[in-house]
């Protein structure tokens, strides 16, 4: 008697679990359309899409060639230090050389030892698939406070992107490092953690410069929050940072550093160019081609995510790697503000050209011409929208 009664009292905590659970399913497959459209459900979605990642990386990871570009330039160029090299003009790898700040070094170096002195390249991809799926998580948080985006258009920002995965797993560069931290900043400035988020800002600038291209918003939102006084410290903070992390090398030789480390005059080569293709190359290569462009990005200033694509759509070249540069923060671009002209589909139709133009190797006329397009087609809307950061997150935060 006893036993039965002890045998139902442990079976009815898990039937009303049961019963919670399928009417969580019922109350969900009935509200699937809202499911893909209403940001409030961005979470559950993230969710599903996350663990569909891990397969997909794992699966590129497994069947899909790795091809070496960079990653051997990279663990030479770090050996150099590891061996005592702290002139920068003295570091060097098989592609030329070392021309990103101390940031990077540390990090990278922190990789050569984890994978066998680079040579491990499995292990490389594994870390870098950590690195994707960490992206991802912050990214969807970013989203999620923000509620602008319908959930449908994650399923494009993930499974849909060949050229993503393949810039994490399948040729690690130091991008995704550099945008990792670039959006851990962005949700510390969310949680309004201002120091925090400008020093995490400055170790993203210590990995690699296309970072600085966020600068002008960051500048906007700490001027418009603390006043030019009060946001002298936290400029103070990256600008301290980026002098510790590059103490070893500004000790040795500051003007190689500063010379190698930053150098804005940096020249590309034209047959790597993305998004300038169908110019000649005499044009592409004149200096005054780049200071009109840089003069185009520094008249224009708003927040975030909208400077840093100001600043890729008149950067001088565009290298296949430098898509993530703003790849994740497309969605936001074209969904954040409502424009009646341009509907979900014709969103989808830029999001889509943008990926097969990123997609085309070598680049043509064709598709440099089509992405410049569809640049031209979000800086519209974005111009002729309204401010799509009033209300970006609940109202216990103040907006940012």
């Amino acid at each position: 008697m006893a036993a039965g009664l002890r045998k139902r009292g442990r079976a009815g905590p898990a039937t009303r679990a049961a019963g919670l659970c399928g009417q969580w399913l019922r109350r969900a497959w009935q509200e699937r359309r809202l499911l893909l459209l209403e940001p409030r459900y961005t979470l559950l979605v993230a969710a599903c899409l996350c663990l569909a990642e891990v397969g997909i990386t794992f699966w590129v990871i497994h069947r899909v060639a790795y091809t070496e570009i960079d990653w051997k330039a990279y663990m030479a160029e770090v050996e150099g230090v590891i061996n005592g090299t702290y002139d920068y003009t003295q570091l060097q790898g098989d592609t030329g050389p070392l021309v990103y700040p101390a940031g990077f070094v540390y990090i990278f170096m922190g990789l050569y030892y984890a994978t066998d002195r680079g040579t491990d390249i499995r292990m490389a991809q594994h870390i870098f698939a950590v690195l994707y799926l960490s992206t991802l998580l912050l990214v969807f948080l970013i989203y999620h406070q923000t509620c602008k985006v319908p959930p449908f258009v994650f399923f494009f920002m993930c499974c849909a992107s060949y050229r993503v995965h393949s810039i994490f797993v399948l040729r690690l560069f130091n991008d995704p490092v550099a945008m990792v931290l670039l959006f851990l900043s962005v949700n510390l400035l969310l949680a309004q953690r201002w120091s925090w988020g400008c020093c995490c800002f400055s170790l993203a600038v210590s990995v690699k410069m296309n970072v600085l291209l966020f600068a002008p918003g960051l500048l906007f939102l700490l001027l418009t929050k603390f006043g030019l006084r009060g946001a002298l410290p936290k400029l103070g903070i990256c600008a301290i940072l980026q002098v510790v992390l590059g103490l070893p090398f500004l000790l040795e030789n500051p003007v190689g550093y500063l010379s190698r480390a930053f150098d804005l005059g940096r020249q590309f080569l034209f047959r790597w160019t993305v998004n300038w293709r169908f110019l000649p190359e005499a044009l592409f290569l004149h200096r005054a081609f780049h200071l009109a462009l840089l003069t185009a990005h520094l008249s224009i200033v708003s927040t975030l995510f909208t400077s840093n694509f100001i600043g890729i759509c008149f950067s001088r070249s565009l290298h296949y790697q430098f898509y993530v540069w703003y790849f994740h923060t497309l969605p936001y671009l074209l969904w954040a503000v409502p424009a009646r002209w341009l509907t979900h589909l014709l969103r989808l139709l830029v999001l889509g050209l943008i990926e097969l133009s990123w997609n085309t190797y070598p680049s043509t006329s064709c598709s440099s011409a089509a992405l410049h397009a569809c640049h031209a087609v979000i800086l519209l809307q974005l111009w002729l929208g309204p401010q799509p950061f009033r209300k970006t997150i609940p109202h216990s935060k103040k907006a940012h």
